[in-house]
Protein backbone atom coordinates (compact mmCIF):
# COMPACT_ATOMS: atom_id res chain seq x y z
CA UNK A 1 0.00 0.00 0.00
CA UNK A 2 1.66 3.21 -0.51
CA UNK A 3 2.00 6.07 1.26
CA UNK A 4 -0.95 7.93 -0.41
CA UNK A 5 -2.96 5.04 -0.39
CA UNK A 6 -2.52 4.66 3.44
CA UNK A 7 -3.46 8.55 4.37
CA UNK A 8 -6.57 8.04 1.80
CA UNK A 9 -7.63 5.30 3.89
CA UNK A 10 -7.04 6.95 7.31
CA UNK A 11 -8.75 9.60 6.22
CA UNK A 12 -11.69 7.98 4.94
CA UNK A 13 -11.97 6.07 8.15
CA UNK A 14 -12.17 8.87 10.39
CA UNK A 15 -14.52 10.87 8.46
CA UNK A 16 -16.73 7.70 8.53
CA UNK A 17 -16.73 7.37 11.83
CA UNK A 18 -16.59 11.23 12.55
CA UNK A 19 -19.28 11.74 10.13
CA UNK A 20 -22.24 13.22 12.33
CA UNK A 21 -19.45 15.86 13.32
CA UNK A 22 -18.28 16.50 10.30
CA UNK A 23 -20.63 18.80 9.54
CA UNK A 24 -20.22 20.86 12.59
CA UNK A 25 -16.31 20.76 11.87
CA UNK A 26 -13.83 22.53 9.75
CA UNK A 27 -12.38 20.51 6.88
CA UNK A 28 -8.84 21.56 8.52
CA UNK A 29 -9.79 19.74 11.90
CA UNK A 30 -10.23 16.57 9.94
CA UNK A 31 -7.38 17.02 8.79
CA UNK A 32 -5.74 17.40 11.69
CA UNK A 33 -7.05 14.47 13.43
CA UNK A 34 -5.26 12.47 10.52
CA UNK A 35 -1.58 13.62 10.63
CA UNK A 36 -2.01 12.71 14.22
CA UNK A 37 -3.69 9.79 14.17
CA UNK A 38 -1.09 8.63 11.56
CA UNK A 39 1.57 7.72 13.33
CA UNK A 40 -0.02 5.51 15.54
CA UNK A 41 -2.19 3.49 13.15
CA UNK A 42 1.29 2.95 11.20
CA UNK A 43 2.74 1.64 13.79
CA UNK A 44 0.22 -0.54 14.61
CA UNK A 45 -0.27 -1.96 10.81
CA UNK A 46 3.76 -2.93 10.96
CA UNK A 47 3.29 -4.70 14.13
CA UNK A 48 1.02 -6.61 12.05
CA UNK A 49 4.09 -7.49 9.52
CA UNK A 50 3.29 -4.79 6.80
CA UNK A 51 5.11 -1.52 5.69
CA UNK A 52 4.30 0.99 3.57
CA UNK A 53 5.51 0.88 0.38
CA UNK A 54 8.17 3.32 0.28
CA UNK A 55 10.02 1.73 3.44
CA UNK A 56 9.60 -1.32 1.13
CA UNK A 57 10.89 0.41 -1.75
CA UNK A 58 14.19 1.75 0.14
CA UNK A 59 14.85 -1.67 1.66
CA UNK A 60 14.80 -3.28 -1.87
CA UNK A 61 17.49 -0.57 -2.79
CA UNK A 62 19.56 -0.91 -0.12
CA UNK A 63 19.31 -4.90 -0.24
CA UNK A 64 20.01 -4.60 -4.05
CA UNK A 65 23.12 -2.36 -3.30
CA UNK A 66 24.56 -4.72 -0.70
CA UNK A 67 24.33 -7.24 -3.39
CA UNK A 68 26.49 -5.49 -5.79
CA UNK A 69 29.03 -4.59 -3.96
CA UNK A 70 29.27 -8.15 -2.29
CA UNK A 71 29.55 -9.04 -6.11
CA UNK A 72 32.21 -6.36 -6.66
CA UNK A 73 34.12 -7.87 -3.71
CA UNK A 74 34.15 -11.75 -4.47
CA UNK A 75 35.49 -10.39 -8.20
CA UNK A 76 38.26 -9.04 -6.66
Amino acid sequence: MSDKELSEALRRIIEKELKSLSNLLPKDVISNVEKKISPQVEGIIEKGGYIKKSKFDNLERVIKDLEERINELEKN
